[in-house]
């Protein structure tokens, strides 16, 4: 059976298979002819399937039903939200049939509006169900080569200590504490202001993240330098259950309007409350810790998350910078070409 859904231009079709499953798709296609043999088509594979014992064709919908039922991503309202965007182009499609071309008309139409890493993200996503449908359910044969965008280099954004001094002068009450916190810890957000008291050992100064509230799903363990054990100590007797609250409640949101409101007048732009995480790794990088350690203290699950602070510590190379220095057996001098003075090194 055809038929048109309200506010759709796309003629779609119904029918119960062999094996009494009932089937509705949409053909993509305003062109009722072209619908009907989509449709009769349909209709001969599952025959195929049911009768014949041929492979089940599984549709995008079903991927990304399995998919939401399988994952433990802490991020998973996010996927969600990728998966309504591409939802329209992939809708009704077999799995077999989401190839590089359909994958394209995403990223043009994703790229209108949205930055490349972001069009990379769901590119990413769509990667990696098909990757599953094809290595680990077995839906599909092959996953499609799916294109990466270039994305420009962005600058890690930290602040000054005295840049921080000044911003706390400025926060709230609630605020300042959580502040001090996070750059004494560089922990996330959410791992700030959901922070309970039976997370904390002050006695032993460790705190501990719990695998469903870390990012990675992997617990972390975090030692409290002397400023996170006093902003904790600071903060006994204010609530049961949690650490960081606000006028006896809990706190959901730190970057929220009094956070702009502070950063404004401390005269601090373009800076994001993960920005002080950020600013708590570029520190640790500055004053000498390994970036190995800074992974194992930061919680992040590949080494190159934190190669993007590499480079605030060059000192480990000023030995082999001293190799061309005048000390080292050269000396610079000048020659002068069609009356330009050029500087060249010369060997003593």
């Amino acid at each position: 059976m055809l038929f048109k859904r309200k506010n759709s231009q796309y003629w779609w079709y119904k029918f119960t298979d062999p094996s009494g499953r009932a089937v509705r798709n949409s053909t993509k296609t305003t062109d009722k002819r072209k619908a009907r043999e989509l449709a009769d088509k349909h209709k001969a594979l599952l025959w195929d399937q049911v009768q014949l014992g041929h492979r089940p064709i599984y549709l995008w919908e079903d991927a990304v039903v399995k998919w939401l039922s399988e994952t433990d991503k802490k991020s998973v309202g996010d996927d969600v939200a990728m998966f309504r965007f591409i939802h329209p182009f992939f809708e009704g499609l077999p799995l077999e049939k989401v190839t590089r071309t359909e994958i394209e008309k995403v990223i043009t139409a994703k790229s209108k509006t949205a930055s490349s890493a972001r069009v990379n993200r769901i590119t990413a996503l769509i990667r990696a169900v098909l990757r599953k449908a094809e290595r680990e359910w077995e839906w599909i044969d092959k996953a499609p080569a799916i294109r990466r965008l270039k994305e420009p280099g962005k600058r890690i954004r930290w602040i000054t200590q005295a840049e921080a001094e000044r911003l706390f002068t400025e926060l709230p009450d609630h605020l300042e504490p959580m502040a001090r916190f996070s750059l004494a810890t560089g922990l996330r957000e959410a791992n700030v202001t959901g922070l309970q008291w039976d997370q904390v050992d002050l006695q032993r100064k460790v705190a501990w993240i719990h695998p469903d509230q870390a990012k990675a799903r992997r617990a972390i363990g975090i030692p409290l330098n002397e400023d996170a054990v006093t902003v904790i100590r600071q903060n006994i007797g204010n609530h049961d259950t949690h650490v960081f609250t606000r006028n006896g409640k809990t706190v959901k949101k730190a970057g929220s309007t009094a956070w702009k409101k502070a950063l404004k007048s401390a005269g601090i732009e373009n800076f994001r409350w993960h920005d002080l995480r950020h600013t708590w790794a570029s520190w640790h990088v500055q004053n000498g810790t390994p970036l190995n350690i800074l992974q194992e203290l930061g919680g992040w699950s590949s080494y190159e998350m934190v190669l993007r602070y590499a480079h605030l510590a060059p000192e480990h190379l000023a030995e082999y910078a001293a190799n061309i220095s005048c000390n080292s057996g050269h000396i610079f001098g000048h020659i002068t070409t069609g009356g330009i003075k050029k500087s060249v090194a010369i060997n003593r």
